[in-house]
């Protein structure tokens, strides 16, 4: 019931497949052609990039305060101590008065309550002590 396209065991039939060799040579000519011709892209950014002056300005160091917190709760203003809150406050408004301002160091014990640190913290902030930055210990 079934139709039979093929000759069966014998050979003498002809080949129809097309042969792709010669059509995958010209494909790739044309891929290497086009990959040669196209432009090289070069991504640059013009900037207006400001013109060295004669004399630059030297930068100056920035004061330092160190402010320590230690595991007692015992805060040392450069390693002197700070007797109480009140006396804290004047120091954060002196330092924030001062132009430029200085940087406030807080190196905090490892074993310090996080309480006294984030108090410290958030009286410097509220004091108008902008330059804060937390110290951790070297290795």
């Amino acid at each position: 019931m079934g139709m039979s396209v093929g000759g069966g065991d014998d050979d003498s039939g002809v080949m129809v497949e097309m042969n792709t060799t010669p059509l995958i040579d010209v494909m790739l000519v044309l891929i290497i052609m086009l990959i040669i011709t196209i432009p090289i892209q070069t991504h640059a950014v013009k900037l207006d990039m400001p013109q060295p002056t004669d004399n630059p300005e030297q930068p100056t160091e920035p004061v330092v305060i160190n402010l320590y917190v230690d595991f007692d709760g015992t805060i040392l203003w450069n390693d002197v101590p700070v007797p109480n809150g009140a006396t804290l406050v004047s120091y954060f408004k002196d330092a924030a008065a001062q132009e430029p301002q200085p940087e406030l160091h807080l190196k905090p014990n490892k074993l310090a309550r996080y309480d006294v640190v984030a108090n410290v913290l958030a009286t410097a902030q509220r004091l108008g002590m902008t330059n804060i930055g937390i110290v951790g210990e070297q290795l």
